[in-house]
């Protein structure tokens, strides 16, 4: 990608080139390799393809982008360096990689995200440098495959968006004119392949370090791709620069703590604490690398405004059990919802750069979380997500058209880049955009279950045409994915004929509201109410709305036949709470009838959690004994009449499963107690007398 060192080809194809004799010079086991940021950015030169590792402002390595920038200034070298990086590390000001937008230092600029590097953004939009945005996904998993001298990428991940070479190819500006993806068929399809280029220097953060150079990241919030970073600049011959925060004595170092090994390091450099942050919001949060969990009451709660009606109207879409990512900004709020409404511990929230459950962080601590399950390097966790690992995601929507497609990276001579929005809108089996229905200025009020505009935003969000399709609504349509439109006052759905107007808040006139400050005619049939419990200032009870527990409107009963029927279909039985919950309300039933009945259960859809499928089996069990004269149950599943038969059956119970329902009502028609026995009156069971000796 552009020149290199000494022995690289400047088409993009990979040939590996011996370092520097400066970087040589410091390789090898058991050597001291602890240097000042001076003497390791003085390494660098001219031309030099310089990756970072980052995430807003965790991991941002702000020690050595000072150092390279300062000597800049002060010598005016190195010159016409090419920048990569994943995600922006910056903080939309002066910090990280904004530093270095100087002209003459930077020539070319590869990033997954903009948004946060202004600086940097604004000498694209105005033909100074060259300049490219490619999914964020893509940035990361490249970083390996450079690391594996392989040609490139494939994947369909940007497949008719704007990175797609028959829209802009991911090129900025006029000023960027080589072709850095292409469109590839195999066996029939249509794949994406970005190239790879070798990497001359590799600027990345650790926590500690030894004087080999073994570095690990224990109070770092994300690990990042700093291992792929220096893998892919090892083997392509350059120079690895870990900035750390202390350094230990050699052989201390566990090995199972060492996140980048020092056989891939060439330069260490121990960070002034300001330029070493945890994040650029937080200087330090043990909670953030792990250290302990942190109590969800101390979470705030969101006012009721325009940003919480849209963040509880995305919550009625989380899938129980399933598994969410959620965008920056609007999308944010939806964690705090499910929160409040304590329904956290029945998903998994996960963000990109690797974090999976607990609870993510907002504004500068983006990227970061709390009470998280695991974390995993960023370029691990879009392997998950290409793959369809996500039940749902929720982004942000800055503007939208007639087509579904939709708009975040780039607005005029605002550069926001697509970040991961690619990678995760492409994947995701639902999703969910979120935005207000107009923007600049909007007021709102909600007021006891209504929705009023107080003052109209300046701009139209639902247009003719988006500027840029960062995601493209008829792929989505073609591909079956189920995608939403979320705003404060209505409700859009993307169907095979186009955008549809499936549901409106109350106080809003159709007309006047909606279709009046849109460029463009939805599809309108019969639209829905907006759910009356998103516009009142007290919880919604999502646990038995998105449980399906509602138990009391699921269970039938037949005094002729005796026959109970139960339709479980869809629910979640994930917690020891939720299998006691079951029992309860049958139990009340039954005693409230009087006598023991015949037992029909739907279970199909239904999900029960491995770590209560046994709780639950003895539920059944006790039921059965107590409760019930026959039972039958099922499912289309076969799968769960498998899983069903074995726990019942473990615990001596006769599992009566059957694939339709005809065949579970037709069985406890013909079996089961006799009549006489069906009519006798059900009592509590008497305690036996305790006999006494003579």
């Amino acid at each position: 990608m552009g020149q290199g060192r000494k022995g690289q080809r400047s088409d993009g194809r990979l040939k590996v080139a011996e370092p520097a004799p400066a970087a040589r010079a410091k390789r090898g086991h058991g050597r001291n390799k602890l240097v000042s940021a001076a003497e390791a950015v003085a390494l660098i030169r001219d031309r030099d393809t310089i990756a970072s590792s980052g995430f807003v402002g965790t991991g941002t390595p702000d020690e050595l982008i000072c150092a390279l920038e300062k000597r800049f200034l002060e010598t005016g070298t190195p010159r016409d360096l090419t920048l990569v990086f994943a995600a922006a590390p910056g903080d939309g000001k002066e910090r990280g990689m904004n530093r270095l937008a100087h002209e003459g230092l930077v020539k070319r600029v590869i990033a997954g995200h903009w948004s946060l590097v202004p600086k940097l953004g604004k000498l694209a939009v105005e033909n100074k440098i060259e300049a490219y945005n490619i999914p964020l996904g893509v940035v990361s998993h490249l970083f390996r495959d450079i690391a594996a001298h392989r040609a490139g990428n494939l994947t369909k991940v940007g497949l008719r968006t704007f990175v797609d070479p028959r829209q802009d190819g991911g090129k900025i500006n006029a000023r960027t004119v080589e072709e850095i993806v292409r469109v590839m068929e195999i066996d029939g399809e249509e794949y994406l392949f970005y190239k790879s280029f070798p990497i001359n220097v590799a600027l990345i953060r650790g926590t500690t370090a030894d004087p080999s150079g073994n570095i690990t990241m224990e109070h770092e919030a994300l690990t990042l791709d700093n291992l792929a970073i220096a893998t892919a600049t090892r083997n392509s011959g350059g120079i690895v620069i870990a900035q750390v925060e202390r350094v230990a004595a050699s052989g201390v170092l566990s090995p199972r703590q060492v996140v980048v090994p020092g056989i891939m390091v060439d330069c260490v450099v121990i960070a002034n604490p300001e330029n070493h942050l945890q994040t650029y919001g937080t200087e330090y949060n043990p909670a953030f690398s792990g250290e302990f969990k942190v109590p969800l009451t101390m979470l705030g709660n969101l006012p009721l405004d325009e940003r919480k009606v849209i963040a509880r109207r995305c919550a009625f879409e989380l899938p129980m059990g399933g598994v969410v990512n959620l965008g920056i900004g609007m999308p944010e709020g939806v964690a705090s919802v499910a929160n409040e409404e304590r329904i956290l511990s029945y998903l998994t929230l996960t963000a990109e750069p690797g974090v999976i459950g607990g609870v993510p962080q907002s504004g500068l601590n983006f990227g970061a979380a709390v009470n998280n399950e695991a974390l995993i390097h960023q370029n691990q966790q879009f392997d998950f997500y290409d793959g369809g690992g996500l039940d749902m995601a929720c982004l942000g929507m800055a503007e939208a058209d007639a087509n579904g497609h939709v708009n975040v990276s780039r607005f005029g001579p605002r550069l926001a880049g697509a970040g991961g929005f690619i990678n995760i809108t492409q994947n995701a089996r639902r999703i969910a955009f979120a935005g207000t229905f107009t923007a600049g200025g909007l007021e709102v009020e909600v007021d006891n279950g209504i929705l009023r505009i107080i003052k109209e935003g300046r701009s139209r969000k639902f247009v003719k045409r988006v500027e840029q399709i960062t995601f493209n609504g008829s792929y989505a349509a073609e591909q079956g994915t189920d995608v939403l439109y979320v705003t404060e006052r209505c409700v859009f759905r993307r169907t095979a004929e186009g955008m549809e107007l499936i549901e409106v808040a109350p106080g809003m006139d159709i007309q006047d509201d909606i279709l009046a400050h849109m460029e463009f005619e939805p599809i309108v049939k019969k639209p829905a109410m907006m759910d009356a419990r998103i516009f009142r200032d007290h919880l919604m009870q999502l646990e038995e709305s998105l449980l399906g527990l509602g138990l009391h409107e699921r269970i039938t009963y037949d005094p002729k036949t005796n026959v109970m029927f139960l339709n479980a279909e869809g629910m979640h039985i994930l917690t020891r709470d939720d299998v006691d919950r079951v029992r309860r309300i049958i139990e009340e039933r039954c005693q409230a009838i009087g006598r023991k009945v015949k037992m029909v259960v739907n279970y199909e859809n239904v999900f029960i959690d491995q770590a209560v499928a046994d709780t639950y089996a003895a539920m059944i069990r006790y039921m059965q004994q107590n409760y019930y004269t026959t039972a039958s149950r099922y499912t289309s599943s076969e799968f769960m009449r498998q899983k069903l038969d074995e726990s019942l059956t473990r615990r001596r119970v006769v599992p009566h499963i059957f694939e339709t329902g005809d065949e579970a009502r037709d069985y406890v028609a013909q079996r089961g107690n006799t009549e006489r026995q069906a009519k006798k009156t059900w009592q509590p069971e008497k305690p036996k007398a305790k006999s006494r000796r003579r």
